[in-house]
């Protein structure tokens, strides 16, 4: 980390990050792990999840725009936290909460006894090398573990630039059974509510298409 990022990472840690066992892994969870999401946030609300929110790009002026929500972010890199700890607590956001864990894990340990309104996930790493394909985290079995974790009409927003990806995230939601197409048939418009984050500016300037997926849980 550079040392403004370890300076925050030290100074707001404990106030945004939840300290949960570890399994083997950095970016695991110990099985079994008892998570009060109600204590931890302070309340009882809405909750939306994040998958890999980067520095907050987009996480923070959405958490911002909707203080009536609690919203749970899943980050494995440590650089990326501590710049979102720094804006959390610049831009005076109270209503977010960040696990040091990967998606798989948060989803199955710390949302075991949580029904989720809505997940976003926006410009996961594509890993746009077909030996990679494999480690892409949208797949049958991550959606069957998202549908067991959100209430009936909570939707799953996607965002991606990578054609490839963005196909395969049809194939295997499209043909799911928990859930359905906002737009049946076709791409979902651009969801005015995410802000254009550095990550989508990067694959615009590569003239990569940008493809917006929604799907309900049925």
């Amino acid at each position: 980390m550079r040392p403004q990022q370890r300076r925050a990472w030290e100074r707001y840690y404990d106030q945004f990050v939840l300290r949960l066992a570890r399994a083997e892994m950095a970016s695991s969870i110990k099985p079994g792990v008892s998570v009060d999401l109600d204590a931890a946030f302070g309340r009882s609300a809405p909750l939306i999840v994040e998958i890999g929110p980067g520095t907050g790009d987009s996480l923070i002026p959405m958490a911002k725009a909707r203080p009536l929500v609690n919203l749970l972010a899943f980050e494995v890199y440590q650089p990326a936290i501590a710049s979102m700890l720094a804006q959390l607590a610049a831009n005076d956001v109270g209503n977010v909460r960040i696990v040091e864990a990967d998606a798989v894990a948060g989803f199955r340990f710390v949302l075991c006894h949580t029904k989720v309104d809505s997940v976003w996930m926006f410009f996961p790493d594509p890993w746009h090398k077909a030996r990679h394909h494999k480690r892409r985290l949208l797949t049958t079995g991550f959606a069957d573990l998202v549908a067991a974790r959100m209430r009936p009409g909570g939707v799953w927003r996607h965002a991606t630039d990578w054609e490839h990806y963005a196909g395969q995230m049809r194939d295997v939601l499209d043909d799911h059974p928990a859930f359905v197409n906002e737009y049946p048939g076709g791409w979902a418009p651009r969801w005015e509510d995410r802000p254009i984050t550095r990550f989508e500016r990067r694959g615009i300037v590569a003239g990569r298409h940008i493809f917006d997926l929604a799907y309900r849980r049925v």
